[in-house]
């Protein structure tokens, strides 16, 4: 699943391993990866649920668009499938969602959603060589500042959060096998979905 151990209760004091993956157990039906690496550290895992948190409280197709399109430019098959897999099961059509992962073509696909996945992946491939015009477009498309941030946030957190799963091999889980194969095919990027 990763290069690095998975976590385990068995050196649990606060009990907060324990309850990271009673969580998982009651919203997915198994512990996710993720869950097994950060749980090395727990005050980690609940700053980073803190910190993902207050970014979602943005709309929420945006923060799934936004998330998906950094993702998929970091090559981080794990955050791509899970986020792609929300925008499919929740705000649009598997195919829109491969059309975004492809440059494809949709007619689900918004200006606003295009234009979001733009700034996120330009987040993502690298912030220091952002100017101030990669702003623009969102503008142009009525985005107040406090808006634009939010895109922004959603791009930068999943740069963290990527990385980290990256940097340790951690592989998407097993579940997400079962996506529709094109679907799972367009979003897997990076490492490949766990065997187990």
């Amino acid at each position: 699943m990763a290069w690095i151990s998975s976590a385990t209760t068995d050196e649990d004091p606060t009990g907060e391993v324990a309850a990271a993956f009673d969580k998982d157990l009651a919203a997915l039906g198994r512990v996710a990866n993720y869950t097994r690496v950060f749980a090395h550290r727990p005050e980690v895992l609940r700053g980073w649920q803190g910190l993902n948190g207050a970014i979602k409280g943005m709309d929420p197709r945006r923060y799934e668009v936004a998330t998906t399109a950094a993702a998929l430019r970091l090559r981080s098959s794990y955050c791509a499938l899970a986020h792609g897999d929300v925008l499919a099961s929740k705000h649009m059509s598997p195919d829109a969602v491969r059309a975004l992962a492809d440059g494809g073509e949709s007619a689900e696909l918004t200006d606003v959603d295009r234009a979001v996945a733009r700034l996120a992946g330009t987040v993502a491939a690298g912030a220091a060589d952002m100017r101030a015009e990669d702003l623009d477009e969102l503008r142009g498309l009525g985005f107040a500042d406090d808006e634009i941030l939010d895109v922004v946030l959603a791009a930068a957190a999943r740069c963290f959060f990527s990385t980290v799963l990256d940097a340790v091999g951690a592989r998407p889980d097993a579940a997400y096998r079962a996506l529709d194969a094109p679907l799972r095919e367009a979003l897997t990027v990076g490492r490949p979905i766990a065997e187990a």
